[in-house]
């Protein structure tokens, strides 16, 4: 069981369906990693053995008898304990949440479930949602698996750190400045986060109803394209998902990979730039065409996500800090109380000015159908590191993290973050492109063939954290 460390949901699913593994066996082994990792990596908040092991034996019983639902039955996953789920507590990784049982679960929860997968756990995270580095307060931090020295980013980051230090086969994250893609990056695994509305949000709960998506971590594009297949709805325009999965193999010779390097390039580390350039010149060795874009306005991106999260936060979490504000972590409560500055009209304003963003990336976007960037300017910082150093001066890690992740969330586009290399300490580093919005196929698709024509999907730390 051993080799299961390395294996994938498209490499397990085959051997469950045909009966050469069982479910039961499968959840056994990840509790026990689970029970041996949660000391030194810190990603769940609450894991549910029994559960996950009457899941399992209900999912091996159905497989017995003929009944197997498809590629997700008895595969077991995590969930960022975010989504309501039926009978186990779910904390938005907060003390104000600390004993909240939901009455039922979230759509999401719900389809996944209905798919036969098994829930582990419920992983840890920013203290809802509100950050990304993942050092909370009240369960801890979560630490990087390839070097326990460092974050895990956030706010994700429990559920990044499970897939890759096989806790779990896979996980579902929210994202709202970037914590999918942020975690992904800078642990080393695939993180999507599709177009605004493909997920349903229900029961999920929210940090900024106007910018909060959900979305799959994985190791590999594929997985990736499963769990989006088995959760995605229609969106707001009415536009159907398609079958993604079934469009992955396509090559990309037709695709035009834009390359905007004004903004997403200025302020990045020496690693991060050339291996993000190496992954275009893979592109172009794949027979795309490469062209330079200009992005007007990328310099605002930092001040209007921040407005328009700020005031839809703290919306949500007023009473909360009438009623409970020392049950708050410090860096959570004192970013809600800074957004009591802020008024009706300079919010309106701020989306009025997401809209004419937005517009000017699908003016881009209709030149070229993806955009190719960095996913982070550094890799993963160190726990106890307030700056990252990216020439002079310093900045703040927090916004460090988010400088490029944001865009996606303004604009609702569909975006991952794939990995495209390690830095000379051995840190992972991350490939984010972004698509056209409800094109999620065609970012998938060029994820996969890049994956097939590069190795680093398939590293992860050989070594046990001690």
């Amino acid at each position: 069981m051993e080799n299961n460390c390395k294996l994938t949901i498209a490499g397990i699913a085959p051997l469950i369906r045909r009966k050469k593994l069982s479910p039961v066996e499968l959840t056994k082994f990840f509790l026990e990693r689970i029970e041996q990792l949660q000391p030194a990596i810190n990603a769940y908040i609450t894991v549910t053995p029994e559960r996950a092991l009457t899941q399992a034996k209900l999912a091996e019983k159905q497989i017995t008898k003929g009944h197997y639902r498809g590629v997700l039955h008895g595969i077991p996953i995590s969930l960022k304990d975010l989504f309501y789920t039926r009978g186990v507590r779910t904390t938005a990784g907060s003390r104000v949440l600390r004993n909240f049982v939901p009455a039922g679960n979230a759509a999401v929860v719900d389809r996944l479930l209905d798919s036969g997968c098994i829930l582990l756990g419920k992983t840890n995270m920013h203290e809802f949602a509100y950050g990304a580095t993942n050092l909370n307060p009240h369960y801890g931090p979560v630490r990087n698996p390839w070097d326990l020295s460092r974050m895990s980013g956030g706010s994700s980051g429990g559920s990044a750190a499970s897939v890759v230090s096989a806790q779990a086969l896979a996980s579902i994250g929210t994202d709202t400045g970037g914590s999918i893609r942020i975690p992904s990056a800078a642990c080393g695994c695939v993180g999507f986060k599709p177009s605004y509305g493909r997920i349903p949000l229900d029961g999920v709960i929210p940090l900024s109803t106007t910018l909060d998506h959900a979305g799959p971590l994985s190791r590999c594009v594929l997985d990736a394209a499963l769990l989006f297949d088995a959760v995605a709805q229609a969106g707001f325009w009415n536009s159907n998902p398609s079958q993604a999965v079934g469009r992955l193999r396509k090559d990309v010779k037709a695709l035009q990979i834009g390359v905007p390097r004004q903004y997403f390039f200025d302020r990045i580390q020496p690693d991060v730039r050339e291996a993000v350039f190496e992954s275009v010149e893979v592109f172009r060795r794949l027979g795309a065409r490469i062209r330079e874009v200009n992005l007007q306005g990328m310099d605002e991106t930092a001040q209007l996500a921040a407005d328009i999260t700020g005031a839809e936060a703290l919306a949500f979490h007023e009473r909360g800090l009438e009623e409970s504000a020392e049950d708050y972590g410090e860096d959570v409560r004192s970013r809600l109380e800074q957004s009591r500055t802020m008024t009706a009209t300079a919010y309106i304003k701020s989306l009025h000015r997401r809209l004419a963003y937005s517009r000017e990336f699908e003016r881009v976007l209709g030149s070229v159908h993806l955009l190719a960037v960095p996913t982070l300017p550094v890799t993963a910082p160190r726990l106890d590191q307030p700056e990252v150093k990216i020439g002079r001066p310093g900045e703040d890690v927090r916004p460090a993290l988010l400088s490029l992740t944001r865009p996606g969330n303004l604009t609702g586009l569909p975006a991952m973050s794939l990995p495209c290399g390690f830095s000379s300490d051995h840190l992972p580093i991350g490939l984010q492109l972004i698509g056209r919005r409800f094109e999620e196929a065609t970012v998938l698709r060029a994820a996969y063939a890049y994956e097939c024509a590069t190795p680093w999907h398939q590293y992860f730390p050989e070594q046990e954290p001690a």
